[in-house]
């Protein structure tokens, strides 16, 4: 006979309470969970890697993702749920790629240029937008915490920024996913402002590091999930 678990055991090893297990088995991330003949739930090999797997995940992961690719993979949809995988590896790939070339960027004295569009002082919200790669409503938030600084056309009353200004909002862009408090942030641009290199040197390495925890994460994640796509065949 196979090796069988309570949702107490199970919970005790993951060090989550039975309550988010039976929460699992609701949104329908894990194998169908069978009851004994007095009707009581257990977990076979298979459901502890389930849970496993999707611990792993959710570390590395945002939420929606891991339970994603755990509801497709509890569907037998398990192609599709490791190109899902695959997208987030390509983007954590690309903010690394970001954070780097933004680090470049600052070390550069001409800013005439970025990404074969002409930078001058004049330039409206949208067009900060769309060569920074971030929505005019995040441009308003960080104007609003006083990140940044806009003037106003005298003519038409638009805001316009100037390219000292549309540097700050790539920084702002670059690190937005791992500088989480403003304060940080405050103190990131003033360096910025006064040429403190090796302030921003130091913040850019620990964006950079955070983003090397996030892989490790991830590829425990997906060592874990392998697992559980074994168990499961």
């Amino acid at each position: 006979m196979n090796k069988i678990f309570t949702p107490k055991q199970v919970a005790k090893r993951l060090h989550v309470s039975t309550t988010t297990l039976r929460r699992y088995e609701n949104l329908e991330l894990v194998p169908d969970v069978p009851r004994t003949a007095s009707n009581r739930r257990y977990y076979s090999p298979v459901h502890v890697q389930a849970f496993l797997a999707l611990r792993s995940l959710i570390r590395g992961f945002d939420l929606p993702i891991a339970y994603e690719v755990m509801n497709l993979l509890k569907k037998g949809h398990v192609e599709q749920a490791l190109w899902m995988i695959n997208l987030q590896q390509y983007n954590i790939q690309l903010e690394k790629q970001r954070v780097e070339e933004i680090m470049n960027l600052i070390h550069q004295t001409d800013f005439t240029m970025y990404r074969n569009v002409r930078i001058t002082d004049e330039m409206k919200i949208g067009e900060v937008a769309v060569i920074a790669g971030v929505n005019p409503s995040a441009i308003r938030h960080w104007e609003k915490e006083e990140l940044i600084r806009s003037k106003r056309n005298p003519e038409n009353g638009y805001r316009v920024f100037t390219s000292r200004e549309l540097k700050k909002i790539i920084v702002l862009s670059s690190l937005r996913k791992t500088v989480f408090f403003i304060e940080s942030m405050k103190q990131l641009l003033e360096a910025l402002e006064t040429h403190d290199l090796t302030t921003i040197e130091r913040s850019f390495k620990a964006a950079l590091q955070k983003l090397n925890e996030q892989l490790e994460k991830q590829m425990n994640g997906i060592s874990e999930m392998m697992r559980y796509i074994q168990f499961a065949k």
